[in-house]
């Protein structure tokens, strides 16, 4: 038994008539997040990579979060996640948000101390 999908984004805040425009709407989302990523990783704001939080720079925080918006967005619109039970959701939802928070806590820590290795151990940074 087929049901239809919401043709709606955004809970509900855009609404469209067709799939078609559907689809042209998300595109368009997504076109202008990457726009943004890609804007900033080739100015590269001082503001932004000066800056640090949590042993990272700022930019890079914004890069981490941003792809973690486009994807759980993909996830939400395109795999119908909106139209399942709420635990089906929050099982693939939060599942890879924790194994990507864990995953950075890990990668910050090794390479935080790879750092620090390299600066305090040894003469020169030539390889």
């Amino acid at each position: 038994m087929a049901h239809e999908h919401k043709l709606e984004i955004f809970r509900g805040l855009l609404k469209f008539k067709s799939n078609t425009q559907k689809i042209w709407g998300v595109l368009i989302f997504l076109t202008i997040v990457t726009a943004v990523e890609v804007g900033l990783g080739i100015t590269k704001p001082a503001a932004l990579t000066e800056s640090y939080f949590l042993g990272m720079k700022l930019l890079n925080w914004i890069f981490i979060i941003l792809t973690l918006v486009k994807a759980y967005y993909i996830a939400w619109d395109f795999m119908h996640l909106r139209d399942e039970k709420s635990s089906l959701r929050r099982a693939v939802v939060w599942t890879p948000i924790f194994l990507v928070a864990y995953l950075v806590f890990i990668l910050l820590f090794e390479a935080d101390y790879i750092y620090n290795v390299y600066k305090d151990g040894f003469v020169a940074w030539d390889f």
